[in-house]
């Protein structure tokens, strides 16, 4: 495989950006930075590792990303968040496939791990998360939804063994207020699409979300942490719909 160029987009990122710089530079002949406009040390910090930087006003996740991709000097693209850490045992494989000349996909699969409250979740539903990060660009391209934007292939995609460790809430207050910015996007989304909620869909989405989370899909199992992770969970879920139903009357 060529060599491959590891993409990031960052807004106020001086906290964790070092973590995440640290693990891509075994991997990537390159790390290009998009960055909406910065009012902390994220851009220089970047700099001092070496990576390229285009500063660019937010407009959507994907868009984002899809302009971090296109940007890149390599065809072969890893897409990371600033908040992401790449396992050692994930960099010496990237290593392995950077040296193949004869790989069978266009697009790979890497397993996530969430650290909630500093213990990896195992279960509450995002034990075994995968996400298509790696890919050729010329084969593959961002979707634009307002969140959880992804990648679309049009060729094979295969699966890595190894994992990419995830932090993305610093404490429990930092989850309430992406979750607030998340639900916000999420309703606009919806909005466009023409959907519709009645409220009585509020009312249950909460117990039947935490249910799901805790009971069926283990929460239980990862003690305290996914005890408060089931609840977010649920309050997101419920907070999304309610947040759709305010923009239905508005409208």
């Amino acid at each position: 495989m060529p060599p491959i160029s590891a993409v990031i987009i960052t807004k106020n990122e001086e906290d964790k950006i070092r973590g995440c710089l640290d693990s891509l530079r075994s991997i990537a002949s390159e790390i290009l930075v998009v960055d909406s406009i910065s009012s902390d040390q994220t851009v220089k910090i970047c700099r001092e590792y070496g990576c390229r930087v285009f500063s660019r006003e937010f407009d959507g996740y994907g868009s984002q990303k899809q302009f971090a991709a296109d940007h890149a000097l390599n065809n072969w693209v890893l897409s990371v968040d600033a908040d992401e850490i790449l396992t050692s045992e994930l960099q010496k494989e990237l290593q392995i496939f950077s040296a193949s000349n004869d790989l069978p996909c266009d697009a790979y699969m890497v397993p996530f791990s969430l650290v909630y409250l500093g213990k990896i979740l195992k279960h509450s539903g995002v034990g075994k998360e995968m996400h298509l990060r790696l890919f050729n660009r010329q084969k593959a391209k961002f979707t634009t939804s307002p969140v959880h934007e992804g990648v679309i292939t049009s060729g094979n995609t295969g699966r890595l063994r190894n994992r990419i460790l995830h932090y993305s809430y610093r404490d429990i207050s930092h989850h309430l207020e992406k979750i607030n910015a998340y639900t916000s996007r999420a309703a606009d989304g919806l909005i466009m699409k023409g959907r519709k909620y009645s409220r009585l869909e509020v009312i249950f989405k909460f117990p039947l979300s935490f249910f799901t989370n805790y009971i069926i899909k283990g929460g239980m199992l990862d003690g305290y942490p996914g005890f408060i992770w089931s609840c977010l969970a649920a309050f997101y879920a419920m907070l999304k719909i309610a947040k759709t139903i305010e923009l239905q009357k508005k409208q």
